[in-house]
């Protein structure tokens, strides 16, 4: 009878295992008579000690993280790299040697010379921390690999290395050696894109006057090439050219990340995130300002015809402007209706440029407002930057129950990411930042 009844409960319990519902029963089952209320089991998923990751798992998901992130590190990977400041240091030192001058004094026969000491010059840059978080209902496996977490990281050291990428970006695209489009424009405001003639574009002949550049100012190129970072919409223009090598035609060993080929010995690097300098609209209602009246002498007060509502007329002050042939800087600004408004600025308006219905631009851009890209030319030790290995970018993971108080029911968990930057450029004459408009222009949708 106990035989029977034995394989009677056999024969359901395996039915029952075919369904969903019978699964969870027998995982429950399971899990009771294992003991869930003893504090050796599933410590990952309680509060204490066990909701940070294993020293193990840590370390897969760090590397995971720079491995994804470094791809979008695309102006790190020519700068000079230094580990983050050990102890939490907030300064970073990174050296530099000049060039020794030539030695063109005969030796002396018999007589051994003075020598010269090698020129080591030493540069600083702060570092700052970065971050970031998302939050999940999940719960996490913190002693294993937990595809949620693995998924995230995709998403996390994305952002990461947009966000890190775009910190040196910007760092060095405030060096003072700039060529505006072929070297005969004078400033960015008079850059001009979109008209039927007249448009400063990237040439080759840009190129090569910035690859002379670096040439006269004895910068070391990297390998056997200078390399530039280049936007996508700037590299169009290039790589029509029949003079253009595609990465695929030389098959270089040391491969750059985004490497699209290379011209007149610079190599190019493609990158969505190369700087695109933007004018932001001037009010909240329009782009641009148009002069109401014509000015009866030159002066500073400008009336305007368009609305300036109190928090545009804040906005402005500092703004640039470009108004006629000329860029004015504006310092004051009167709110007001259509046809009231003023805008002050700096210095005297000329009557010329100062006409009734003339139109006045943003002025932070190209000519008309319009986007204008850098493109950098880089030689070697142009920049340094510190490195993401070595506890420069790490993953967190706060699994349910490990926020306390702040999270009474342990209904989130949390994964994010922390990274300790800094950049600075070392040498001005071995970098060259070329500035050019393009024939693509959408005033801003693609400002980075």
């Amino acid at each position: 009878m106990y035989i029977t009844l034995f394989v009677l409960m056999a024969v359901s319990m395996f039915m029952l295992a075919k369904t969903n519902i019978g699964k969870r029963i027998i995982n429950m089952t399971m899990v009771l008579a294992m003991g869930v209320g003893s504090a050796n089991t599933n410590t990952s998923t309680q509060t204490g000690t066990g909701q940070d990751l294993s020293p193990e798992m840590k370390t897969y998901y760090d590397k995971n993280l720079i491995r994804y992130a470094k791809p979008m590190l695309v102006h790190d990977q020519f700068g000079q790299k230094k580990p983050i400041p050990k102890r939490g240091g907030k300064i970073v030192e990174f050296r530099r040697r000049d060039p020794l001058p030539k030695a063109l004094t005969a030796l002396t026969e018999g007589v051994t010379p003075d020598g010269r000491k090698i020129e080591v010059k030493s540069q600083t840059a702060t570092v700052d921390q970065y971050g970031d978080y998302i939050t999940t209902s999940d719960v996490l496996e913190l002693t294993a690999i937990d595809p949620v977490i693995n998924d995230n990281i995709k998403d996390l050291s994305d952002q990461a290395g947009r966000t890190l990428d775009t910190i040196t970006r910007d760092v060095i695209n405030t060096g003072t050696n700039v060529q505006y489009a072929d070297g005969s424009i004078l400033a960015r405001y008079l850059l001009v894109g979109g008209e039927a003639s007249g448009n400063h574009y990237m040439t080759v002949g840009m190129v090569k006057n910035a690859a002379k550049t670096l040439k006269r100012y004895l910068a070391k190129k990297k390998g056997d090439s200078y390399v530039a970072i280049i936007h996508p919409d700037v590299a169009y223009h290039l790589t029509e050219d029949t003079k253009w090598q595609a990465v695929t035609n030389y098959a270089p060993q040391n491969f750059y990340n985004g490497e699209i080929g290379k011209i007149e010995g610079v190599r190019f690097v493609e990158s969505t995130e190369a700087k695109i300098f933007h004018a932001e609209d001037l009010t909240e209602g329009a782009r641009n300002l148009s002069v109401k009246t014509t000015l009866g002498a030159d002066g500073k007060t400008v009336a305007v015809k368009e609305v300036i509502t109190a928090a545009d007329a804040t906005a402005l002050v500092g703004r640039k402007i470009i108004l006629g042939t000329a860029q004015y800087e504006i310092a004051s600004a009167s709110a007001a209706a259509a046809g009231s408004a003023t805008i002050t600025t700096t210095e005297n308006v000329t009557v010329a440029n100062g006409q009734a219905n003339a139109i006045i631009y943003p002025g932070e851009a190209g000519a008309k407002g319009r986007d204008v890209y850098s493109t950098l030319f880089i030689g070697e030790d142009a920049y340094g930057v510190t490195g993401i290995d070595g506890g420069g970018l790490e993953n967190i993971v706060k699994a349910k129950g490990s926020a306390g108080t702040a999270d009474p029911l342990n209904q989130r968990s949390t994964q994010g990411w922390k990274a300790i930057k800094g950049a600075t450029i070392l040498t001005e004459a071995y970098m060259v930042r070329v500035e050019t408009c393009t024939l693509e222009n959408d005033f801003g949708g693609g400002k980075n």
